[in-house]
């Protein structure tokens, strides 16, 4: 099988920090050069980087632009998005370092390690002929060019136990329809596009068998905070008893957070929804634990009870 063409969402040259604009994606391949931490927040909040790993290591790299100032700039990039958890985990890792590029590097190397191994275990949970579904995008794009939940998809794919994805488009901002089915393609991946409302109707006709999706914070108890229409798909899963997992590190658990009802949920401006006429556009949604089959993590796969298995990878 001829190896997938890479995808790189950041790099770090010559002194600057280059972001694959995904905002433009897959009509134009265009890069945002980006030499101040005040350059790096504007991709973040704009969403030229996402994915809670992404924006992570995107901000680790912003400190690294910071010179004298990294506390001012750290205050800066924590302010961009509320829900990820990883951005303030990155920060917090760069922030007191000697050398803050060199931990930033260390961070994005690190976190390409942890997508393949958690990709290597969710994949041994799938079956030859497995059809899976997967929400918003959790791929290469979104952490450091390997992918969480696109990850299991690819290692499942190569491991021959993967048929085909189906692909939601996911509302507003369409990450699955632009930026899932644009890695998939690359990737050589067999995949469908369907409509947000579909999932229901294929769970019920007996032709999804399995649904994986990443995430942007995890509480201690299990409780997954993902893109918003996450929640109705678990719900589905388990009407129709299909599996539902979620990959992420364990840079996205938050030890801290008891219980998703403590996840902050950000609100973006109306405006991506419909220009126009009045409406709410919460990012994202929570996941009871008790819907979640399993969660992926470079620790191991982790089960119910989960405030004990998460506690245990955590000491781990």
């Amino acid at each position: 099988m001829p190896e997938p063409t890479s995808i790189e969402p950041l790099r770090f040259e010559e002194g600057a920090l280059l972001v694959l604009d995904q905002r433009v994606l897959p009509a134009a391949e265009s890069w945002v050069r980006c030499e101040t931490p005040a350059e790096v927040a504007d991709c973040i909040s704009s969403m030229a980087v996402r994915g809670a790993p992404a924006i992570g290591i995107a901000a680790a790299y912003g400190l690294a632009l910071a010179g004298e100032d990294r506390d001012g700039a750290a205050e800066l990039l924590r302010a961009t998005r509320p829900t990820a958890v990883n951005l303030g985990w990155a920060i917090d890792q760069v922030l007191d370092a000697p050398d803050v590029l060199a931990r930033a590097r260390e961070l994005h190397s690190e976190q390409h390690a942890a997508d393949r191994r958690l990709a290597e275990l969710g994949a041994s949970r799938f079956e030859a002929g497995d059809r899976a579904l997967t929400h918003c995008n959790a791929g290469a794009l979104a952490t450091a060019g390997y992918g969480t939940a696109g990850g299991v998809l690819r290692a499942a794919w190569e491991q021959g136990r993967l048929q085909q994805v189906w692909v939601d488009e996911t509302r507003p901002l369409l990450q699955g329809a632009r930026l899932t089915s644009y890695e998939l393609t690359r990737a050589g991946i067999p995949y469908r596009l369907i409509t947000d409302s579909s999932a229901g109707t294929l769970m019920a006709r007996g032709m999804v068998d399995r649904v994986v999706v990443g995430a942007d914070r995890i509480a201690a108890n299990g409780d997954v905070a993902n893109k918003v229409g996450t929640y109705p798909l678990a719900v589905l899963a388990a009407r129709h008893g299909v599996p539902f997992y979620v990959a992420a590190p364990l840079s996205t658990v938050d030890a801290g957070t008891p219980s998703g009802d403590a996840i902050p949920i950000e609100e973006r401006d109306a405006s991506e929804v419909v220009p126009g006429l009045p409406a709410l556009n919460l990012a994202f949604d929570v996941t009871p634990a008790e819907l979640v089959t399993a969660i992926f993590t470079e620790a191991g796969v982790l089960e119910a009870p989960y405030e004990e298995a998460i506690a245990a990878a955590l000491d781990r």
